[in-house]
């Protein structure tokens, strides 16, 4: 399971650090696609089957199904880790999620994302008014600790 926020720079080269914990859990390869909100989705192996799976079950006649199957799997790509543990972003994953210096990687249960720095703080201040609301409307849960 990935858990966390940690705040790391990419290099001039596409490079990235992601935090060690990560690495292993993550495996000697992986794969790095489009997300959603314009950050970047990290998959082990294993849960990319599980999604592979998924989104294989949608109906191919499904107008906006094949959008999303095509968009995920034309940007998706197969990465290690180099020696210094850092991963390459491609460059059309690094311009789809406005990657420049400063980026978060944060830990999403099943998949690590990678988020611009900028955004990620945008994006919390927005979610984080209405965290009570969304998951009332979607989890049986009491948050009222």
């Amino acid at each position: 399971m990935f858990l966390g926020e940690f705040q790391h720079s990419i290099d001039d080269k596409g490079r990235i650090t992601i935090p060690a914990k990560f690495r292993e859990a993550l495996g000697t390869d992986f794969i790095v696609t489009r997300g959603l909100d314009n950050c970047l989705f990290v998959y082990p192996r294993q849960e990319w089957a599980v999604l592979e799976q998924k989104i294989k079950a949608l109906p191919s006649m499904a107008a906006n199904a094949r959008a999303f199957s095509r968009l995920l799997f034309s940007g998706a790509s197969e990465c290690e880790w180099d020696k210094q543990g850092r991963v390459n972003v491609p460059n059309h994953l690094r311009e789809y999620a406005k990657l420049d210096k400063d980026c978060v990687v944060i830990g999403v249960s099943s998949r690590v994302e990678i988020w611009d720095k900028a955004a990620w703080q945008e994006y919390s201040l927005q979610s984080e008014g209405s965290f009570n609301e969304i998951a009332e409307k979607l989890v049986d849960f009491d948050f009222n600790f």
